[in-house]
């Protein structure tokens, strides 16, 4: 399966571009929606400072992780076909640390939300994103860098 040349997917069913941070403001409504509906949120200064805190975290990760995109000069978006295989900075750890930091976005999200029964967001999105976007750009990195790619996917976590 290799990438589409286009910008971006648009996903027939669902008339939107298939984007990860689209996703990501999708599961944010859902939390706010069901957050404000369910009334009794806890509300404790201590979950503001955890909430801010992997919120900034996740936009720290992903600014780090971009600039390696454009050092590299190869297409940030999902479906596009890589120029490179970038495996310096946070793509040592994770092979996926931009998907992980807008995970921990939304666990900062949920928590600051305070309603315990919106933590099955997280895994929610977690799965959405392996399997829209994951497991096809792993596919994609194999058929553009082959051995390489190989090489990369065996020694690095696809997560953390």
């Amino acid at each position: 399966m290799a990438f589409a040349p286009t910008a971006c997917i648009v996903d027939p069913m669902k008339g939107f571009p298939d984007l990860p941070p689209l996703w990501l403001v999708l599961f944010l409504m859902i939390n706010w929606a069901v957050s404000t509906a369910i009334p009794g949120n806890p509300s404790a200064p201590v979950l503001d400072y955890v909430s801010w805190g992997l919120i900034g975290l996740g936009l720290a990760l992903i600014a780090w992780s971009a600039i390696w995109f454009w050092r590299r000069k190869t297409p940030i978006e999902p479906h596009h076909t890589p120029k490179a295989l970038i495996v310096e900075g946070p793509y040592r750890v994770s092979r996926n640390p931009i998907y992980l930091a807008l995970v921990i976005i939304l666990a900062g999200a949920v928590i600051g939300r305070g309603q315990p029964v919106c933590l099955i967001l997280v895994p929610l999105f977690w799965g959405t994103l392996n399997r829209r976007f994951v497991l096809p750009e792993e596919q994609g990195l194999r058929d553009a860098f082959g051995a390489e790619a190989e090489a990369y996917l065996s020694r690095t976590r696809r997560w953390i």
